[in-house]
């Protein structure tokens, strides 16, 4: 099976590709590495899978050093003719497509990213699984769709049409997107609602990765909202493996498109996760105390029923565990004693 991996400098690409190459598939990945965070952790994610930085050029495919099945593509999703001839030439049979622009903060100032990317970017993907037919097409949409939702956990049957970002409105738009794409051409696609994703080579603009910084720096960490937050905090691998379980199976609705929350179903207090980090890694926080953030929302809690009851999906990785993990990857990874 020939799949192609966007986002693959990513946290959760760079992971899916690492999963897909243990199952014995062939895996092309692509990424713009653009600069919204830091570009070394980028390319460090890519060496770790044998992609070498030197390596790497615009719309050429890089062969990975560890894997003959592993190659690389430094391309952006609005590159029409680039994904069109990458497509007509490689004949994927799924596409996991993990890039765009993250982060809900971030889109209140640049506006125009989030629409470039998120919204252009996934129209050029979804016009190459039209013309370049595929048998499975996985996208990442997002838990902020459900907005300021009070019913709680968030079911995927739940309204989502009061988005709170620009951000959480191009995630719903990639849905809407989808299943008309489903519905005119018969594209199965599958849309997963990711919920707080944390754990080794995490995203450092996530809380858990700017509290562990801090926490290790000796410095203020900011508090939003006085604390009073909750999240459903899921463990990279049990995302991995809800992606996993969904890649052979695509939807047999009469639209082949149907969406999925992954999450932990259990949301974590704020101030319960920060004691959390202060008791893995021995560090007591200074904290700042701040009001809501705009684009902000109070709690994230997925109803999960739905992958469990299709696929027999069960996050199992738990808050302690997980930051565990985070801290001893953080601490080799910076070399911090």
């Amino acid at each position: 099976m020939k799949i192609l991996v966007t986002g693959t400098a990513g946290f959760i690409g760079a992971a899916v590709v690492k999963a897909l190459l243990k199952r014995g598939c062939e895996v092309v990945g692509m990424d713009n590495i653009n600069t919204y965070y830091d570009t070394n952790l980028k390319y460090a994610r890519l060496a770790d899978a044998g992609i070498d930085k030197d390596s790497v050029c615009d719309g050429v495919l890089t062969a990975s050093s560890k894997n003959a099945s592993y190659r690389f593509i430094k391309m952006d999703l609005t590159d029409r003719a680039g994904m069109e001839k990458l497509f007509s030439t490689e004949g994927f049979d799924v596409v996991i497509n993990l890039a765009g622009q993250a982060g809900v903060r971030y889109s209140i100032e640049n506006p125009y990213a989030y629409v470039e990317s998120n919204v252009l970017g996934f129209l050029n993907i979804l016009e190459c699984c039209r013309n370049y037919p595929v048998k499975h097409l996985i996208y990442a949409s997002s838990s902020s769709v459900y907005g300021m939702n009070n019913n709680v956990p968030y079911s995927e049957n739940d309204k989502t049409d009061s988005p709170v970002s620009l951000y959480a409105a191009t995630k719903k738009s990639n849905e809407l997107m989808a299943y008309s794409y489903s519905k005119l051409y018969g594209i199965p696609a599958t849309g997963v609602r990711f919920f707080t994703v944390y754990g080794p080579w995490g995203r450092p603009d996530m809380a858990p990765f700017l509290f562990l910084k801090a926490a290790l720096e000796e410095q203020p960490i900011k508090v939003f909202n006085h604390g009073k937050l909750s999240r459903d905090f899921t463990y990279i691998d049990d995302i991995v493996n809800g992606l996993m379980l969904l890649l052979e199976s695509p939807s047999n609705d009469t639209v082949k498109h149907t969406v999925y929350n992954i999450g932990h179903s259990e949301p974590v207090e704020l101030m319960d996760f920060i004691e959390t980090i202060e008791r893995v890694t021995g560090r007591k926080f200074t904290m700042e105390m701040k009001d809501m953030q705009p684009g902000d929302v109070y709690c994230t809690y997925a109803d999960t029923s739905r992958l469990q009851n299709d696929f027999g999906y069960r996050p199992s990785v738990s808050v302690e565990e997980g930051i565990s993990n985070f801290y001893n990857w953080y601490k080799d990874f910076y070399g911090v004693e």
